[in-house]
């Protein structure tokens, strides 16, 4: 439980600096508006709302963007799983955000790649010259590695994968590009190594995991902000964020608002197609199906390696699958989760929705109001949501259906005044998502933007499409 030892709400300050706004350590949830009224909706009505068949049962159709790259969406899962890890709430009680730990750390510095580095996990690392504790190792490097095992993570012989978090070998893309950032790391080593060679400098093991290591980072750092952020929250918003400062992720101590991790950064579930081509002429297969795996196995066909320029917008201008249009509508298939056991809640927008209510999630009109967004906008936004709720919900709507719905009616603003309908998040979501992950950069004093604002990344790797891409298999 989170407890503010001397710590008093001073009167005079805003809102937004009152002592219940953030958690005092770093490892706990915390609010980014507590003094909004709570929003409840009837667990009934959220479940008519969120059932399969039901009005955000996409009925199979698919209505794919015409910006967004497929592999965005698997990126924003990337970054999730780099930043939370919530084990301990659930949708079946009250949720309080500043006695829930988060597992994780509250800074995108690859942890989930790095663990706690070569000293304290070893077992990450090739432990042998030239490279010992300086590259990550991967499937390659098993004696006798087939193509398959070369290109997967390396695993024990149960076939878990040996990595700094489990949950990025959960699908195979995922686990593919969980790879590819390894692999990134190692050519980066090689590179730098070679520099080295050219100058006749010394660079010993430590030095080049330390330079390897904060290269890959911030280049991984700057693709957050200017790529995965400008094509998911819009142009406009982004650079707004970085010029004219943060206007509601205000605080001292980094940590992950509720309203982003339960609600807002939820957005990617109405965008992942249910069939995806990860090779250049091969068939689209299904997400949850045998050749990309439910995850948590090997590779288990050379056909689940995935070639990144078909995922991505890359060098090679190919034509790349798009990401289905954010909006109130889901695939079939995710409101039926296969994986989740009988009597469980398998439909993943139901649970979304009795997750905002366990914890007490202010309405997305309350917070737009907040925001303030103009009322016609607002009614545009709750008139969807009143027929997707069946006139049930009028006000205080679910902060992760407000969030889809103002992404359906609104839309992306890719430049100021321009708005663009199911390509992106709307100005809410925009705004919670967009500040919470330049906040967590601008409050970690490591980061690019925590310690030189002006650094600009090598061109051959400015988007996440050309950092995959260019340690793709030699298999494709």
């Amino acid at each position: 439980m989170s407890h503010y030892h001397g710590m008093q709400d001073l009167s005079g300050l805003p809102e937004h600096c009152r002592v219940d706004y953030q958690p005092s350590r770093e490892d706990r949830f915390g609010w980014m508006f507590p003094h909004l009224a709570h929003s409840y909706v009837s667990p009934t009505v959220l479940q008519n709302i969120g059932k399969a068949g039901g009005p955000m049962d996409n009925g199979g159709t698919s209505d794919r963007t015409s910006s967004v790259a497929v592999g965005m969406v698997i990126f924003g899962q990337f970054i999730d799983h780099d930043i939370t890890l919530d084990t301990s709430s659930s949708f079946a009680s009250v949720n309080h955000p500043n006695e829930i730990p988060n597992v994780r750390t509250p800074t995108l510095d690859l942890d989930s790649i790095y663990g706690n580095g070569p000293e304290a996990q070893p077992y990450l690392y090739n432990q042998t010259p030239p490279f010992r504790n300086a590259k990550l190792l991967t499937g390659a490097d098993e004696a006798g590695a087939d193509e398959r095992r070369k290109n997967d993570l390396l695993r024990v012989p149960t076939g878990s994968a040996i990595i700094g978090d489990p949950r990025n070998d959960e699908n195979r893309i995922i686990s593919q590009m969980q790879l590819g950032f390894i692999k990134f790391h190692n050519a980066i080593c090689d590179k730098l190594r070679a520099e080295a060679a050219a100058d006749d400098r010394d660079l010993k093991n430590d030095e080049l995991f330390e330079e390897a290591h904060r290269e890959v980072i911030w280049h991984y750092q700057w693709v957050v902000v200017n790529d995965f952020l400008v094509s998911m929250c819009g142009q406009a918003v982004v650079d707004d964020v970085l010029s004219q400062g943060r206007r509601f992720y205000k605080c001292s101590v980094p940590f992950i608002p509720i309203e982003f991790a339960v609600a807002a950064y939820r957005f990617g579930h109405s965008m992942v197609p249910m069939k995806i081509q990860v090779q250049k002429g091969d068939t689209a297969f299904e997400f949850f199906g045998q050749i990309l795996g439910r995850g948590f196995s090997p590779v288990g066909d050379t056909r689940a390696v995935v070639d990144w320029h078909e995922l991505f917008f890359t060098a090679e201008n190919r034509v790349v699958q798009r990401a289905e249009k954010l909006d109130t509508l889901m695939a079939g298939d995710l409101l039926e989760l296969p994986f989740v056991p009988d009597g469980g809640e398998k439909s993943l927008a139901t649970r979304n929705l009795l997750r905002g209510n366990s914890f007490r999630l202010p309405g997305g009109d309350t917070i737009a109001r907040e925001m303030g967004r103009a009322d016609a906008e607002i009614n545009a936004v709750m008139a969807r949501i009143n027929a997707i709720s069946n006139g049930e919900v009028t006000s205080g709507a679910p902060l992760w259906l407000y969030i889809l719905a103002e992404a359906e009616v609104v839309g992306r603003e890719s430049s100021p005044g321009n708005f663009e309908p199911g390509e992106g998040l709307g100005p809410i979501g925009a705004r919670i998502v967009a500040e919470v992950l330049i906040g967590l950069l601008e409050l970690d004093p490591e980061s690019y933007l925590g310690s030189n604002r002006n650094w600009m990344p090598s061109s051959a790797y400015d988007t996440v499409g050309k950092i995959l891409s260019s340690v793709n298999s030699d298999l494709l």
